[in-house]
This record gives C-alpha cells, sequence and structure tokens, in this order.
C-alpha cells in the first residue's frame, strides 16, 4: 500500500463503474516533458518520474488539484519545483495521487518503487524469464509511477535505465541513445530521448541479455536509418525474416502512403511472456516471439506470412497511431482499423492477394460476426466500457479494417491517398477521434460520408437479403436488396448502412456487360460495378441480357455483412468453376458444403442419403476439374511433371477445404454441436472417398516438385503448392485407403521444414483409423524430443495435441498441464493449449458431459488472480452459451455462473462475465 495521508478509498464498486463516451472531457492538465530514472534491482525498481506539468487552456473548468493515475505502487516521495511534500499534502493508494492546489505549471518529481518480479499480469514494467519487459498498452503506464496515463496526454520523454552490466548488458528505451556510461558497483546506465510527443502508453523498456541482429534502410529522401532486432543468442538464425519484411514494409509505406520513418533508429525485441502479439512503442516495438522468429525448420508457412504481417502492422502504427494517435479509448478503431487495413493491402501485395482476402474473412464471418451477434457485441466506437482492455476485439480490429476498406471501395483509391494525406498532414502530433479521420476523408474528397458514419455508431452485423426476378422475353434480370440489422444489447432499432456491393453478372460465356439506367456513365457496360446500397430495400434491374444469369454477389467481400441469396447448388457450382472473384468463388464452395450439413443437422437429408451423395458428386466433379487443369498431363514424370503455374494452387485448396466449425456454429440459430460434427466429418469422408485417387496423384506431383526445387522458400508461389499439397494429406488421412498412414509417417521423417513436418503429425494425430495410433505416439514423442529446446515449436506441439479430435482429448490436456514443457504463467503456453482445446477442438470442447467448460473455468478463476487480461479473454468460447442446444446451454452458464460467483474477480473477468449472463 503507497504512503501518505488521507487516502483514497477503492471500494468494490470500483470494478462496476462504466466509463462512457459521451462522458470525455479534456485533461486539466497536460505533461510537456517526462523525465524518468530506472533503478533496476533484483527485487524493488525505484523510478524517479520528473514531469514538466501546467493547466491545460482548453479545459473547461480549471481543476485545483491534479490527480494522476496508479497501479499497485509504493510511494517513497512527492516533490513541486525542488521542495518535498509533508505527507498532509496529498492523498493517495495505488490506484491513485492527489495533490490539492498546485500552481498553474510546474515540476513535479514522484519517486515510487515497484516489483517486476512479481507482477505477473505482464502489464506495466515485469520480469520475465531474466528480462525486463514493458507493456503499457492500454493503461500500464500507471503500474511504473503516477501519470495522467491517458492518450491525449502527449509528452517528450527522455529515459535513463540503470543496472547490472552483466545481467542486464541491453538496455533500451524510445527515441535515439544519446548518452551511456559505467555506474558503481558494476552497473552502467543508459539515456534514451524521443523527440516526438507520445502518449504513455507508447513507452517501452526493455533490459536483458541479448544479441542484435543489424541492418539499414535508406529513406526516400536519403536518411539513413539503422534496423536492430534483439533476441536471445538461440534465436539468431531466426531473424532474416522479420528483416527483410521491415524493409519491404517501410518501403512500401514511402510508395503506397508516402510515409517515412522519422528517427535514427529502428528496433524490434522478441519476448517470450507477452500478453500481445506486438506493440507499436515508438522506435522500439516489443514483439511476441511467436511474431517475429522465423526459420524454415521451426515455424511453418503461416508463421512466415504471420511474422511478415505482425511486421509491417507494428511499423505502420508510427504514423497511424503514433505520429497521430487517438484522443481517448473509445477512439481505438481509429488507429487499430486503419493499420489493420494497411497491413492486410501489404500482405495481399508481398503474396496471393485472393487468398489473403479468404483468411481475413473466414476470421471475420467465423469469429467476429458471432461477437456482434453475443453479449458481448459493441459498435466499431464503443459508447462505453468497464475496462478497456476487454476492447481489443475482433470488432475494433477486423470489422474496424473493414470500415476503412469501404470507405477505400466507395472513394477510389485515388480520393482515398488524398485524404490520408491530408489526415497525417492536419492531425501529426496530436491525439485524435474517428470522427476526425472521416471529415478528412471527406475534405479531401467532396464526398459526404454523413451515413456511412453509422457504420462507426452501430453494432451488429447488417443482413442483406437478396432476391431475383428474371424476365425472358424481356432479357431483364432484377435484383431486390433489403437490408436490416438484428437487435444488440443497448441498440435495438438500428438505421441503414451504407454497404456497398460489387457485383457482377455471370452468364454461359464469362462474365456479362452491365446495363442499367441506375449505372453511372464509368460503369455503363463493365463487367463489375459498385451498388451503394443505402436505404432499407433497393432495386436494381439489368438488361440486355440473353439468358437469366447468376449473380456474382459481395465480390472480394465488399462489405461486412450476411449475404443471404437462395443460390441453387447448381448455380454454386458455376461460380466455382467460372467466375473470375477468387473470394466468390471460395464463397461458393462454402456455401455448398455449408447447405449439405445444414440439411443433414436439419434431419432434412442425411450426409449418407442417396441425394446428398449425388449433390457431393457434382461438386467433387468441378474440384476433380480443376484439380486436373493443374495437373495438366497426369502422366508426366521428372521434370516434366509441374504443376500449371495459371492454376492457383493457393485458391484450390481454400476451395477444398470445408468451413471450419467456428463459421458453421455461427449459422445456426441453435447449436448442436454433434450433429454439426457428425455431418462435417461425414462430408470430409465422402468427398475423400470420391476424390482420393486423384488426390494422391496431386499429393505425389506437388512433393516431388517440391522436393525438385530444393531449399525452403517462403516465396507465396512455394506456399501455395505447400498447402495444396498438405490440404490433400488431409483428405486423404480422413478416407480408408490403406496407404494415407504410410504416406504421412513418411513426410513426418523426410519433412525439411516445419509446415510439411507439424502437418504430417496433425494429419496422424487426428487420424480417425486406429492403425494410425502406434505411428501418431512415435511421432509426438520424437518431435518433443527433437524440439524440447525450441518453445515455440513446444507450442505447435501442444496445439496440435489439444485440437486433436477424439474422445480422449481433454484427459490429454489435462495431462499436458502437468508436463514440464508447459508453463501456466506463460500467455503463449496458456493459449497452445487451453486456448488450443476450448477454442479450436469445438467438437470435444463441447462434449455433452460438461468436462471441457469445467476445465476453462478452472483456469478463468485461476488466470483471474495472476493475468487478468488473459484470463478475460479465454472467456470467448462460454458467451454464446444461450444458442446451444441442451444440454451444453445449461453447462456452459453454470460454468459462467462458477466464475462470477467467485471473490475478488478483476474488473477484465467480471465485465466479460456479467454481460455473458446479462438478460437480453
Amino acid at each position: 500500500m503507497a504512503e501518505g495521508a488521507n487516502a483514497l478509498a477503492v471500494t468494490a464498486e470500483d470494478k462496476t463503474q462504466v466509463k462512457y463516451l459521451k462522458d470525455y472531457q479534456v485533461p486539466s492538465f497536460l505533461i510537456d516533458s517526462t523525465d524518468l530514472v530506472f533503478d533496476l534491482q533484483s527485487r524493488k525498481t525505484r523510478v524517479e518520474s520528473r514531469l514538466a506539468v501546467r493547466r491545460n487552456p482548453d479545459a473547461s473548468t480549471q481543476a485545483s488539484a491534479l490527480q494522476l493515475d496508479g497501479g499497485e505502487l509504493v510511494l517513497l516521495s512527492v516533490a513541486i519545483d525542488g521542495r518535498v511534500l509533508d505527507a498532509d499534502e496529498y492523498a493517495c493508494t495505488a490506484d491513485a495521487l492527489r495533490i490539492d492546489n498546485v500552481p498553474d505549471a510546474f515540476e513535479l518529481l514522484v519517486v515510487t518503487e515497484i516489483d517486476p518480479a512479481k507482477n505477473l499480469s505482464l502489464e506495466g514494467l515485469y520480469l520475465s524469464d531474466g528480462m525486463y519487459c514493458t507493456q503499457c498498452e492500454a493503461e500500464g503506464f500507471r503500474r511504473i509511477t503516477y501519470y495522467l496515463d491517458r492518450p491525449d496526454v502527449m509528452s517528450i520523454f527522455s529515459t535513463k535505465i540503470i543496472a547490472d552490466a552483466q545481467q542486464f548488458p541491453v538496455l533500451l528505451s524510445n527515441g535515439n541513445r544519446i548518452d551511456s556510461g559505467d555506474a558503481d558497483d558494476g552497473r552502467h546506465w543508459v539515456l534514451w530521448r524521443d523527440p516526438f510527443k507520445k502518449p504513455a502508453y507508447l513507452f517501452a523498456l526493455v533490459a536483458g541479455d541479448l544479441q542484435c541482429v543489424e541492418d539499414s534502410f535508406t529513406t526516400v529522401s536519403g536518411r539513413h536509418v539503422d534496423l536492430q532486432i534483439f533476441v536471445e543468442a538461440k534465436d539468431l538464425d531466426k531473424c532474416d525474416h522479420a528483416m527483410a519484411s521491415l524493409k519491404k514494409a517501410m518501403r512500401w509505406d514511402e510508395e503506397v502512403y508516402g510515409r517515412e520513418y522519422d528517427l535514427d533508429l529502428f528496433m524490434i525485441v522478441a519476448v517470450d511472456f507477452f500478453n500481445m502479439g506486438a506493440m507499436e512503442n515508438k522506435g522500439l516495438n516489443i514483439f511476441n516471439t511467436s511474431c517475429v522468429l522465423a526459420n524454415p525448420k521451426t515455424q511453418t508457412d503461416m508463421a512466415f506470412q504471420r511474422v511478415e504481417g505482425v511486421v509491417a502492422h507494428e511499423y505502420f502504427h508510427n504514423w497511424s497511431g503514433n505520429r497521430v494517435t487517438c484522443r481517448d479509448w473509445f477512439q481505438l478503431s481509429l488507429k487499430e482499423g486503419f493499420t489493420v487495413f494497411r497491413d492486410a493491402c501489404f500482405s495481399a501485395d508481398m503474396n496471393s492477394a485472393t487468398v489473403k482476402r479468404v483468411e481475413d474473412v473466414s476470421l471475420l464471418r467465423s469469429a467476429q460476426f458471432a461477437e456482434d451477434a453475443g453479449p458481448l457485441a459493441h459498435p466499431v466506437r464503443p459508447e462505453s466500457f468497464i475496462e478497456i482492455s476487454n476492447f481489443y476485439t475482433l470488432t475494433i480490429y477486423e470489422k474496424g479494417a473493414e470500415v476503412i476498406r469501404m470507405m477505400h471501395q466507395l472513394l477510389g483509391e485515388q480520393a482515398f491517398r488524398a485524404g490520408s494525406d491530408l489526415y497525417f498532414q492536419r492531425h501529426d502530433g496530436q491525439a485524435v477521434t474517428c470522427e476526425d479521420f472521416v471529415c478528412a476523408m471527406e475534405d479531401a474528397s467532396g464526398a459526404d460520408l454523413a451515413q456511412f458514419r453509422r457504420w462507426y455508431s452501430q453494432s451488429g452485423t447488417p443482413v442483406l437479403d437478396v432476391s431475383e426476378a428474371w424476365d425472358q422475353q424481356a432479357g431483364s434480370y432484377q435484383l431486390t436488396f433489403t437490408q436490416s440489422c438484428p437487435p444488440t444489447p443497448g441498440q435495438r432499432d438500428k438505421q441503414p448502412f451504407v454497404i456497398p456491393v460489387a457485383l457482377a453478372l455471370v452468364g454461359d460465356d464469362g462474365l456479362q456487360a452491365l446495363h442499367s439506367d441506375k449505372l453511372d456513365s464509368e460503369s455503363a457496360g463493365s463487367l463489375e460495378c459498385v451498388l451503394s446500397i443505402n436505404e432499407a430495400r433497393q432495386q436494381w434491374c439489368f438488361s440486355g441480357l440473353a439468358n437469366k444469369p447468376v449473380p456474382s454477389l459481395l465480390r472480394g467481400f465488399s462489405a461486412p455483412v450476411r449475404l443471404n441469396f437462395d443460390y441453387p447448388l447448381s448455380d454454386l457450382l458455376v461460380l466455382m468453376a467460372s467466375d473470375t472473384d477468387g473470394f466468390v468463388r471460395w464463397d461458393a464452395s462454402q456455401r455448398y458444403a455449408l447447405n449439405l450439413i445444414r440439411h443433414h443437422v436439419s434431419g432434412d437429408c442425411s450426409i449418407d442419403s442417396d441425394q446428398a451423395q449425388q449433390q457431393i458428386g457434382q461438386l467433387c466433379g468441378v474440384l476433380s476439374t480443376l484439380l486436373k487443369q493443374g495437373l495438366g498431363d497426369e502422366q508426366a514424370v521428372g521434370s516434366d511433371a509441374r504443376w500449371d503455374a495459371d492454376i492457383d494452387a493457393a485458391l484450390l485448396a481454400e476451395l477444398l477445404r470445408l468451413p471450419d466449425y467456428a463459421f458453421i456454429q455461427d449459422q445456426f440459430e441453435r447449436i448442436d454441436m454433434a450433429a454439426i460434427h457428425q455431418a462435417r466429418t461425414g462430408l470430409m469422408e465422402a468427398m475423400s472417398a470420391q476424390l482420393g485417387d486423384l488426390l494422391l496423384l496431386v499429393y505425389q506431383r506437388l512433393d516431388s516438385q517440391l522436393s525438385a526445387m530444393g531449399e525452403y522458400s517462403p516465396a507465396a508461389e512455394d506456399i501455395a503448392l505447400r498447402s495444396l499439397k498438405n490440404t490433400c494429406l488431409a483428405f486423404l488421412m480422413a478416407g480408408e485407403q490403406e496407404s494415407p498412414v504410410a504416406l504421412a509417417r513418411q513426410q513426418f521423417d523426410s519433412a525439411d521444414n516445419m509446415t510439411d513436418q507439424s502437418s504430417a503429425l496433425s494429419a496422424l494425430v487426428n487420424c480417425a483409423d486406429s492403425a494410425a495410433a502406434p505411428d501418431a505416439a512415435q511421432c509426438l514423442e520424437q518431435f518433443y524430443q527433437q524440439w524440447s529446446h525450441e518453445s515455440l515449436v513446444v507450442n505447435q506441439w501442444l496445439g496440435i495435441q489439444a485440437a486433436c479430435d477424439n474422445d480422449t482429448a481433454l484427459e490429454k490436456v489435462k495431462a499436458l498441464m502437468q508436463h514440464p514443457a508447459y508453463d501456466n504463467t506463460n500467455p503463449n503456453k496458456v493459449r497452445a493449449l487451453i486456448g488450443g482445446f476450448c477454442m479450436r477442438n469445438a467438437p470435444q470442447f463441447h462434449a455433452v458431459d460438461g468436462g471441457g467448460y469445467q476445465l476453462l473455468a478452472d483456469e478463468v478463476i485461476r488466470l483471474n488472480a495472476l493475468n487478468p487480461q488473459l484470463a478475460a479473454r479465454m472467456l470467448a468460447p462460454l458467451a454464446q452459451w444461450r444458442r446451444y442446444c441442451a444440454p451444453n446451454s445449461g453447462l456452459m452458464q453454470s460454468a459462467l455462473e462458477r466464475i462470477a460467483a467467485q471473490r475478488d474477480l478483476s474488473k477484465d473477468v467480471f465485465e466479460v462475465v456479467n454481460k455473458s449472463l446479462a438478460d437480453g
């Protein structure tokens, strides 16, 4: 407990206090400069904070008292303008420091003491694995020192770090390195200064025994920038890809957005204990090791692409988040939505644009749509919250990015770039709002985005119902669009959105020319157009058509909506085979499979029925044609036996894959997990049976070609071939052929990269054939022995077993919780094992005995006391309990009620669990 008189009371009601956007007021005080001194000791760290404070002339009322935020601090002293205050001149707790009757401008010196070694929440300054590290977003800085810990208070920071030179030879903070030297007793110090104003959430400090990989970058104006990636010595061979990705991102941001880096140095540090993926602290990005380390032998293709995307994301934040930051945390999507959009465009340019779009939409439709439909639904710009950490959600990030994407589509690339240029120019060095961003886009383009703003304020996923009418005699085709949005917590009635619908009409000869009196002159006669649906009901009529077309709707997923159109299965096959839009082709395959699953679950038509088998045969017929096109000459051997580069192997892999469980569940008002599992498993077995011989041939062709190509490459073309190859293997393992077990074992034993090795291991572990069990057990043990020294690979090993679809999965997870490789204080380990089971193994997590729910409740209760952020995020699988059939719904509710009944719940967990249990 902090020292001082007149302690401010902290009551149980604090965790129920709701913050509202409508209550925002500018800060009463500003901090022009922040000079910090950290004396890092083994058990106690002393922090001196010297602040240049002044009253804010823009404040509506001039408060006489200065109140600073705090969090679990021991206060040693307070001084104003060099005079140490007596105990009766201030009031403090661990959560706040109040000083009455302060001058209009003054220097405040606050000395605090903290214990980073005990900080298992991983917020503020903490010590893990022998390394000091910070995580200050959103409100972690108040756990370091008393401060105005809000994003609209921006200050120039200087940081002096003092530590033992042998234990902590590397001392890092934001900005440029100004000075360094030796101190007494084998200690040393380094002084850093960041010349750009920033809020406290962007502060960073790292101290440890680290090695550095160095490179440099020359900006478009000719400035030299040093680039450094700091890692443990054992990980020096895993930094090349991140460094290459950083340099690509720096060049891309200059070319596409005109944004040049502004410091002399850009640093990345890899940390194994980290709550988030990465953090964009100015000049010193701190990364979860899973988002920066990449080596072919230890990381998969997906990991390589994730590293590239996350490195770019955090770098892009230098402008969209750092130079221009958010005024308050209600505006979080201002920086995150915009930056996710930017990193998605970058990844699309670096790799397969179609597959990147499919991946993003898969996440949105399977997880964010569910979030929108549940008790935790909130707008892209929330109106209220209890704990801001709970709003680092898919709605803020992914849906926020979709809002920016729609704006880009409506304005066009040139006008959008002009808007972003104006936004950065107008607000450089400021903390602003989502409204400021939209206004910049309007002012630069001349567009009226008043109605479009509803995407920021209205929660829920809009539903777009589309119906068609065909007049053969007139050659006219009419589409009627009706939009609605279901009620969400606190918002029952919604007004119409602006929904851009990218459209084409597919005929016998491909895309048809579009003729309609509603199209502007630029769109008339084109093959594709964008309709702006901005009313509750609108009609569009297209003329001059010889035959009834198949509508290609929402091309590129042009808006984050639920599209309801009653496609005949035959039309979905046409879109899969003939459409030029990769997203629509993939979406058609998903809709086809979902139709079969839905009919099985409803009892209308079992997967085993003759009708369903015939429909599966038609689906396999289209897939077979596409696979054969890729093979070309099926009899070719040797150097001639290559995949046809004109056939997108990455897209074909996506067309083959069935919808994941999260997406399937979201399609049902009442979720019967057992029936869904039976239908999906049966569909995969049937497809394997019909395509088996061809899949084996494709697998062998791709395996041979990749082997002949030699050394692993993370190039998009190579990743595509491996993706299709391993998708074929997964399907083969679902069938009844005798060879696949041996095939998977051979791939596991001979693999020279982690993508192939882990794919083979996963295939063996998930194989329903009991004959695969001995191989699976041997390979699991061999894999662990081979990679036990690599923490990230051990996480893969845990995750593969946690996601194993068999009845022993829960007991396996419980056993692994006692394994020496598992550390229940490391978020990466918890996410791999517990998250892998609860979030990526729906059939076993939702077993009717409720054992999975009890396990998750136990872990949330345990984590609540250690790492509230992680605990709250683990609750997501239980939040949708009302949508499940009995007995699951009741068991999930009971698990939530058990958590809610615990004493001393953190604000993080309290908010999520009580919203999940609240009525309506």
